[in-house]
């Protein structure tokens, strides 16, 4: 079985997803460890109350994104971690991580991609008025959400609907189609 590390900065709704998807087996995959930027944020809470070993750390306590990559991988080799699942990771990878975990480092991006990359993909597609909102499941590489798309999934605006309930939409989708995206390619 595989082993899956993943990061998270916040509130962890996506991480929680991957917990009940390998709980209930749609997703075949063991959950060695959660790393975080956001010591005590609520993603490490949900691995804690599931027995998820846990990296916590703060990027200023490292000279630089060199020195706390390096240490992450550490923690990853500790437990054989096979691929690298990002879920509300809030900070881009660097080279050490490119390096190491090429082609095993998977992202979920709250937009059809290549439209509207970077942090704020829902608001930025709201605001130009599009009528098909969705996410992209790809691989990360060295640029800003431009890694090879694995999947997308969408669905059309009736044009009435505010940002809250689009982002609803949004939460729902990467829920029901992030954890078995990521059973496809790590069981392939």
């Amino acid at each position: 079985m595989k082993k899956i590390a993943v990061f998270a900065s916040g509130f962890g709704s996506n991480f929680q997803a991957i917990i009940e998807a390998v709980a209930q087996g749609t997703l075949q995959a063991e959950i060695a460890l959660l790393v975080t930027d956001k010591p005590g944020c609520k993603a490490e809470e949900r691995a804690r109350d599931n027995n998820i070993d846990v990296f916590a750390f703060n990027s200023k306590e490292y000279e630089n994104k060199k020195a706390y990559e390096t240490a992450i991988l550490q923690q990853l080799r500790q437990r054989g971690v096979d691929y690298l699942i990002l879920a509300g990771y809030m900070r881009y990878i660097g080279p050490v991580l490119l390096e190491n975990y090429p082609m095993h480092i998977i992202n979920l991006h709250p937009a059809l991609l290549p439209s509207f990359p970077g942090a704020h993909g829902i608001a930025d597609a709201y605001n130009h008025g599009v009528k098909v909102f969705g996410i992209t499941i790809h691989f990360v590489d060295e640029g800003v959400d431009t890694g090879r798309i694995i999947d997308q999934f969408a669905f059309h605006s009736e044009g009435h609907e505010s940002l809250d309930e689009i982002e609803t939409h949004i939460h729902q989708l990467e829920h029901q189609h992030y954890p078995t995206t990521i059973n496809k390619v790590i069981n392939a």
